[in-house]
């Protein structure tokens, strides 16, 4: 019995040790062998050229792309100071809910800092099969405007993965969801739309695919052909909406995925007024072709707003330096979005104004514009 014991406690503890000795000697060889993984791999630039650090926007700006998840309880006094620092005038938070949690984040916002917050409402549209749909849901929006929304946010699911009561896939441009697009356009609130993904996502996952670092470190972005539709489709049926509804604006979100294809989306914008665009997550794909993206940051200018999507102060600060300066060969902040590095835009003053402001204020309402032209 004595043996059995020692035999029990002292197995795993070998067996850990010879797992522990064969990952050194596996770490050893790789080093000999000069191998390593991609993400691993950080060199530092020897390249002597003029950089300009910004920490702050050159012109105040409004995020039309922001989450914060806990508003309803949230002590907004830290990030307001946040904002201050980086020249944010006011934060459009897309995670409003619906609902008691709607109704917080409202009031918490209406308590402590009115003018800076813009509150959007999310919907639930596999609820488009129940009794009450869609009278009930207009009535909610009807409502929430009253409270103080200021847009309807839609987030991929829609598209992608939200399924009827038959579990049937929503499509986007479903005729069931009509009357929610034309809701919006009568109270006049846009519709800040993510459908899809990055077309990469669909691609298969090897070497020539340049999202496979995203994809290896958050494989559930992945979308199956076999069991999505594919990236066209999907863009269609959303594109399909907004000529629909032409009396509804649409803020298309992350350039709607033609960042990588800016000519495309120049001539959804040629066909379709009530488009506009944003930069959350994306700005990467401008700044990997600076000549292009200025070109059509200038052409397009009407038509294109600041935003973030996952907030984190400092990230703001590329943004910054992408856009207003001219500086070259610099890091993104987040590797598995670009492994390239960074070109800056230098946008014109009068462009850098409409793309961090103007064209907010011309889309979302009841945004405070003294905040921004003084």
């Amino acid at each position: 019995m004595a043996f059995s014991k020692r035999k029990w406690v002292l197995l795993p503890i070998g067996i850990l040790f010879f797992l522990g000795l064969t990952y050194w000697i596996i770490g050893r060889i790789q080093y000999r062998l000069n191998v390593m993984d991609v993400e691993e791999y950080e060199p530092v630039s020897t390249l002597k050229v003029p950089e300009h650090l910004l920490t702050h926007s050159k012109f105040p700006f409004i995020d039309v792309h922001n989450h914060q998840w806990v508003m309803p309880v949230q002590n907004l006094s830290k990030i307001i100071a946040e904002m201050d620092s980086l020249n944010m005038g006011v934060m459009v938070n897309l995670s409003g809910f619906r609902g008691k949690y709607l109704e917080w984040s409202l009031d918490n916002v209406k308590d402590h800092y009115p003018n800076r917050f813009v509150v959007f409402l999310n919907i639930n549209f596999e609820k488009l099969d129940d009794e009450g749909w869609p009278n009930e849901t207009l009535k909610m929006m009807e409502e929430a405007v009253k409270q103080g929304v200021r847009g309807l946010k839609v987030y991929k699911g829609l598209g992608l993965t939200d399924k009827d009561n038959n579990g049937k896939r929503i499509a986007i441009d479903d005729p069931r969801l009509d009357p929610i697009w034309a809701k919006c356009g009568e109270l006049g609130i846009p519709v800040l739309i993510h459908s899809g993904e990055p077309n990469s996502f669909w691609k298969p996952k090897d070497k020539y695919n340049e999202r496979w670092l995203e994809l290896k470190q958050e494989p559930d972005r992945y979308r199956d052909p076999k069991v999505i539709p594919p990236f066209e489709q999907i863009m269609n049926e959303q594109h399909n909406v907004f000529r629909k509804h032409p009396e509804t604006k649409f803020i298309d979100a992350h350039l709607g995925w033609y960042g990588n294809d800016l000519e495309q989306l120049g001539k959804l914008f040629d066909e379709l007024p009530n488009v506009y665009t944003e930069l959350g997550a994306v700005l990467a794909e401008l700044s990997r072709q600076p000549k292009t993206a200025r070109a059509f940051m200038i052409k397009y200018q009407d038509r294109v707003m600041m935003g973030k999507d996952t907030y984190k102060k400092e990230e703001y600060y590329t943004y910054f330096r992408v856009l207003e300066t001219d500086d070259e060969y610099f890091n993104y902040y987040r590797k598995r979005h670009a492994h390239w590095k960074m070109y800056g835009l230098a946008l014109p003053d009068s462009v850098l104004k409409k793309v961090y402001y103007q064209n907010a204020l011309k889309v979302i309402p009841g945004i405070d514009k003294s905040l921004f032209e003084k």
